[in-house]
């Protein structure tokens, strides 16, 4: 086991917190360039519309997505959400879905939360507004399509739990000192957990104490910036230097900072958990620790923020969000919180 050469002692309220021819291959991407090439014609009118399969419909919008710089697994949730809304509605073309069909679909969903109806009607709207887009429908039929949610508000973790899990750690192996580290860079920055599992040494600017998330990382696919203070420049170096050893060892080529422990990027391209994601679960059953998840970590980053008087626009950009009513819902505050805050302005 590759330990790492110092321990860190985690103070929290003191210091912070099938196989296929090559022929095959080649037919099936000629195929699908002539269905695109006949889908983007000029004029769109009643005869050609009603010609436009379901299959067709999800090859032109799967490279309209990749276009646009969608994720590969966004774009393979949409996909798989809309074959299988079409299916489970019986239709072929796209001219045969109206809202009847839409409220059919949400029947046969059955007995599953309104949340996770919700969700899925806002999968099959999203393709739909694609389609109208692109002239293959008439009307945004789906518009008046409600469903009233309750959606209660996620609290985020809070400092002495999280404290507790870095005092339980070990951090004399690798996985406990990586998983610390993961959870202080997550609880000092904010970022998302899949992110995290994309960083690599090119991320870290040390020199001028700053993470530098590229684009082709973050949700949003725009680039940020992020301070970095003393001891979370210091951890990273540690953790650095144990991966190098550790690539050395186990002869892998990567340059990612948290890796398995066999030293492979600990990133899942399929799902965005990562190892990381999974430890932390496991620990909060373990240890009876409430809200340990990178999305409760990163709630309780963002309100910090404000009650450290930064301004919602601020904490929206250091999120990486696209829009403040997104921001907001992160903003958790007890009544007592809000009591004492408004109190400050009578």
């Amino acid at each position: 086991m590759v330990r790492p050469k110092k321990h860190f002692n985690v103070d929290i309220d003191a210091k912070i917190l099938t196989i296929k021819t090559q022929k095959e291959e080649m037919g099936e991407v000629l195929e699908e360039q002539s269905i695109v090439d006949k889908l983007y014609m000029p004029i769109m009118n009643d005869k050609s519309i009603k010609n436009i399969t379901i299959h067709h419909v999800l090859l032109v919008l799967n490279q309209q997505m990749k276009l646009n710089g969608l994720r590969k697994r966004t774009i393979e949730d949409y996909h798989y959400q809309f074959k299988r809304f079409a299916e489970m509605v019986k239709v072929e073309y796209i001219h045969e879905i109206n809202a009847d069909k839409i409220y059919e679909y949400l029947s046969i969903l059955g007995d599953i939360k309104d949340i996770s109806k919700l969700n899925r009607l806002k999968t099959l709207t999203a393709i739909l507004g694609r389609c109208y887009d692109n002239g293959w429908i008439k009307s945004k039929y789906w518009k008046n399509i409600k469903i009233k949610v309750d959606k209660s508000i996620k609290q985020p973790s809070n400092e002495r739990e999280l404290s507790i899990l870095l005092s339980i750690l070990d951090k004399a192996t690798y996985s406990g000192f990586r998983d610390s580290v993961a959870v202080l860079l997550l609880y000092k920055t904010g970022i998302r957990i899949t992110t995290l599992g994309l960083l690599e040494e090119k991320h870290i600017d040390f020199n001028n104490q700053a993470l530098c998330l590229t684009g082709d990382i973050m949700k949003s696919h725009k680039a940020l910036k992020l301070p970095l203070d003393d001891d979370m420049c210091s951890l990273l170096h540690q953790l650095i230097e144990v991966n190098r050893e550790m690539r050395r060892e186990y002869k892998e080529k990567n340059t990612n900072i948290f890796l398995t422990s066999t030293a492979t990027p600990i990133k899942n391209t399929v799902s965005p958990s990562n190892l990381i994601a999974k430890n932390l679960y496991k620990y909060s059953k373990r240890y009876g620790l409430k809200n340990i998840n990178a999305h409760s970590i990163r709630r309780l980053y963002a309100q910090n923020l404000i009650k450290r008087g930064a301004n919602i626009n601020l904490v929206s950009h250091a999120l990486g969000h696209d829009s403040l009513h997104t921001t907001s819902r992160y903003l958790y505050l007890d009544e007592e919180t809000v009591a004492k805050n408004l109190r400050d302005y009578l």
